[in-house]
């Protein structure tokens, strides 16, 4: 057997292996998915919600944030199930969304106006933490504080303080991050709001190069604030790297594609080559940057183009050569040590995804093995999808609202206390401990959010409120799944790809 077909197979019998964990693999409804994963995102508002809020159970909250400080910082997105507001997710969130409507805009169909509106949800609030020269405001909202009540977001009384980053106290990592947030924007609106994108692309500007001259982590600035909630445990390098090629991307200016070859071996772009979320960017620049390989764009790049097939290769179960390798469990689901699972579900597959599709475009295959086709990254990613749409062991959908069975205790305190609407009355910090012990399922459904779910590989889920590890939603567990859903509801059929 050649090497290219020794390859498929092995990836064809792994596969076959962890379908043989479930029972039946379902036919899914891959635009149902997105509509709904981007409707969580409405469940997530902070600040005045608009008319046209779909999630009736959620009301106006926060409306005094940034006051203390001077400033208006109402708006964004809620992390996860508490009710701070953490800049650096936020910011990744809105990286990896625009990322899927740069890539996928034309698979979003109908919903890519909604897709749209979720970005600017946190863009408009992103433009408002830097409209401040020379800072960037990162955090609203007292971690602690907040996470020893559960509370509604409509009822918090806990301190809305203003953490900020600036020359003094600086932050190269949620800096950089929200550059690349804002000029990754930039070209999703760059059509459909022309002046908007340009005010996006200019702040991204002015944002990145206060990242790169005051340079420092945030987590050393904001220690006790934004630790160990959102630390950068991989330091600021990769984020400078990455606003970089953002901003590369968007504006096509020669001055940041001379930065990011000036400080390729500096700012490590070969690190950490299997890892890529909100902490660490690495994977994902080799990605973004190999683009412009393999389109035949420029061959300065050639570098990240070999960064970026070692870490593809990591992915693929059974290749052999190339290390250190991802775990997958019994049942098929990527696996990585961690609280969480499902964000790297989901960010990894999203990479394999666009990487696939750079791949065909270029008529090019990844040196795994013998050589591994596009169809085949795309049948890698599009397995982690059908697991978390119910494609595994307990035949179980990991996305709330989708599908008959899916996780009912998760750990969100909008979700699990009455609505303002059913419960009028404001319910306390400790008031809401009854709900959050109660075996009940939450009162209310947050449509579209995608749990933690099983983190270690025995593809267990309890699906209990108090396991926050596996219950707890999150932004940017979804973002990436935007464009992920949206590829596949337009190319469900892996017979139909043409490229393997």
């Amino acid at each position: 057997m050649a090497p290219r077909a020794m390859a498929a197979a092995t990836l064809l019998v792994v596969a076959a292996a962890a379908m043989t964990a479930t029972t039946v693999l379902g036919v899914h409804d891959y635009g149902d998915a997105l509509h709904k994963s981007i409707l969580f995102f409405e469940g997530q508002r902070s600040g005045r919600l608009p008319p046209d809020q779909r999630v009736r159970w959620r009301q106006d909250s926060a409306l005094h944030d940034g006051a203390a400080a001077g400033v208006d910082l109402t708006g964004g997105y809620y992390d996860a199930g508490d009710n701070v507001k953490f800049g650096f997710p936020m910011a990744f969130t809105a990286t990896l969304m625009s990322w899927g409507l740069i890539d996928f805009g034309r698979s979003f169909g109908a919903h890519e106006a909604e897709a749209r509106k979720a970005v600017r949800w946190a863009t408009d609030y992103l433009m408002k933490a830097t409209a401040t020269p020379g800072t960037v405001y990162v955090q609203v909202g007292d971690a602690f504080r907040d996470h020893a009540c559960w509370e509604r977001p409509e009822d918090m009384d806990t301190p809305r303080t203003v953490y900020k980053v600036d020359r003094d106290h600086p932050g190269s990592d949620v800096a950089a991050e929200t550059a690349a947030a804002l000029a990754a924007a930039s070209i999703v609106f760059r059509d459909a709001d022309p002046a908007y994108s340009r005010r996006l692309l200019d702040r991204a500007v002015k944002v990145f190069e206060f990242a790169d001259r005051y340079r420092g982590p945030y987590s050393s600035s904001l220690h006790a604030a934004v630790c160990p909630c959102y630390c950068d445990y991989d330091g600021y390098q990769d984020e400078l790297l990455w606003g970089a090629a953002w901003l590369h991307k968007a504006s096509r200016r020669r001055e940041y594609r001379d930065y990011i070859k000036r400080n390729e071996v500096a700012l490590g772009a070969s690190d950490a080559i299997n890892e890529f979320g909100w902490d660490n960017k690495h994977a994902g620049i080799n990605v973004l940057i190999s683009k412009e390989v393999l389109m035949g764009k420029d061959e300065f790049f050639n570098s990240f183009r070999v960064n970026a097939d070692n870490f593809i290769c990591t992915l693929l179960p059974g290749i052999s050569g190339h290390g250190p390798q991802i775990q997958y469990s019994p049942g098929g689901l990527l696996f990585k040590v961690g609280n969480s699972n499902m964000q790297h579900v989901t960010s990894l597959s999203f990479l394999l995804l666009a990487y696939s599709n750079y791949l065909s475009h270029a008529g090019a295959h990844a040196p795994c093995g013998g050589g591994a086709t596009p169809a085949q990254l795309r049948r890698v990613a599009k397995r982690q999808v059908d697991y978390i749409l119910g494609d595994n062991p307990l035949r179980m959908s990991y996305m709330v609202g989708y599908g008959e069975r899916f996780p009912r205790r998760i750990h969100h305190r909008a979700s699990s206390l009455p609505s303002v609407a059913a419960h009028p009355q404001r319910i306390g910090c400790k008031a809401g401990a009854a709900y959050y012990a109660s075996p009940a399922p939450n009162p209310n459904l947050l449509v579209g959010a995608v749990v933690g779910g099983p983190s270690n590989t025995t593809d267990n889920f309890p699906d209990a409120r108090a396991v926050f590890q596996q219950s707890e939603p999150t932004t940017y567990i979804n973002a990436p799944l935007l464009g992920l859903l949206a590829y596949f509801s337009a190319h469900p059929n892996p017979a139909q790809w043409g490229d393997d």
